[in-house]
């Protein structure tokens, strides 16, 4: 016959409570132990990361950006009047002579004008020749009249000598000896006024002809202006080239300064470089540079420095050195880097996907023997397009991860399989 067993309710009570506790207890202490564990390394793909090893030598500093060829000289060639296209005699990519007829332009009114101008001044030259005629007669009537005077002057001086003769021998009376003294004094002062009447009448003859060839020359000035705008009309390349771009058509008419043509010598080309303007800080007028045209790299030199910055970045002018090759063309898309100096000993590296010159950036350094990776705080110093200067944090020998690991920021260390 079985028998009931008697069980403590209290003593069943307080084993409960004390596993209770203990349960808690250790749950706490794993829970505190985990959270003083570090987060498991990341596991990444050696394939998929670039490694560089640092080393120590020569470092050549460069700057690239991506740019166009233009012409060295370049003729825009605008409407100096207003005008319509007539006819389009030569179209772009034809070779120009400096007196090659690109299109020809009218301009009713201006030919009226130009005709206007060329009677206006065949009056003025008729006007001009009269007005001459007229003066060089009144000027020689005043030289006969001084001419007159003089004589009378000569003959009263003579006859008041000898009067004065006769005077001394008593063969005539004062009172007569006076009166020819009085004649003689009268007709010189008659012939310094004379005299003074023809120097003015000829200032002021010599004045009336400026006066009237100052007015001819304007004249004549307008009329060759008005010609040469109808020559104009006739547009021509004014330089020997090629002729780039027409962006006019017949019929259009334009306005006064409209662009009609360009022009350019296709043998003289630039390359003009977009350099962001963190990397153009260093770039000197005279510093070396290549250009890749896709179809053959060409030597050149810094020969300008945009003081402005476009969007972001600065244009640099590079005029070549060596010849170009073929299929080089004004527009033609190229790559250049410009060289700004050669540091001769420095520890460098692969340039990084992250951070600028002179900064400090956290990189992973490879260890056991590759198998993983440390991050270790690297400060960088000059740059160049590849390559970059390091200053402390690495040493020679030292491989690094330069692809983007952003994605492992809050990592210290990776695991490389």
């Amino acid at each position: 016959m079985d028998v009931p067993r008697q069980i403590n309710k209290r003593s069943r009570t307080v084993t409960r409570t004390l596993y209770g506790i203990g349960g808690v207890t250790a749950l706490a202490a794993i829970t505190v132990g985990l959270s003083h564990l570090k987060p498991a390394a990341p596991s990444v793909s050696r394939a998929t990361v670039w490694v560089d090893t640092v080393k120590r030598g020569p470092m050549l500093r460069q700057v690239r950006g991506l740019g166009t060829l233009v012409p060295e000289e370049i003729r825009w060639i605008p409407a100096t009047t207003e005008g319509r296209v007539e006819r389009i005699l030569i179209k772009p990519g034809t070779a120009v002579k400096a007196d090659s007829i690109i299109l020809e332009m009218s301009n009713p009114e201006l030919e009226n004008s130009a005709s206007d101008a060329e009677w206006q001044l065949k009056a003025a030259e008729a006007d001009f020749t009269n007005t001459k005629v007229k003066l060089e007669s009144q000027f020689l009537d005043q030289k006969a009249v001084f001419a007159s005077t003089e004589a009378t002057a000569k003959q009263a001086s003579l006859q008041a000598q000898a009067d004065t003769e006769l005077a001394q021998h008593g063969l005539i009376s004062d009172l007569t000896l006076k009166l020819s003294e009085s004649r003689a004094e009268e007709s010189a002062i008659r012939l310094d006024l004379d005299r003074k009447r023809l120097d003015i009448a000829a200032e002021s003859t010599e004045a009336e002809l400026r006066a009237q060839q100052a007015r001819l020359e304007q004249l004549r000035a307008q009329a060759e202006l008005r010609h040469n705008q109808v020559r104009q009309l006739k547009v021509r390349a004014g330089i020997e080239g090629v002729l780039q771009q027409l962006p006019v058509e017949v019929g259009q008419r334009l306005a006064p300064g409209a662009t009609l043509a360009k022009v350019t010598v296709p043998g003289r080309l630039k390359a003009e470089l977009k350099i962001a303007e963190t990397q153009a800080k260093d770039i000197q007028i005279g510093q070396r540079a290549s250009i890749d045209t896709r179809n053959g790299v060409v030597e050149g030199k810094v020969s300008r420095v945009d003081p402005a910055v476009l969007n972001g970045t600065v244009t640099v002018d590079v005029a070549m050195v060596g010849a170009l090759p073929k299929g080089a063309r004004p527009d033609l898309s190229v790559e250049g880097t410009v060289e700004l100096e050669r540091l001769d000993d420095v520890l460098y590296v692969g340039r990084p996907a992250f951070g600028q010159e002179q900064s400090v950036v956290g990189l992973f350094r490879l260890a056991d023997q590759g198998a993983n990776a440390v991050r270790v705080q690297v400060k960088l110093g000059r740059s160049s397009v590849n390559t970059v200067e390091i200053l402390d944090g690495l040493q020679a020998g030292d491989q690094v991860i330069l692809s983007d690991t952003s994605a492992w920021d809050a990592f210290d260390r990776l695991r490389l399989n």
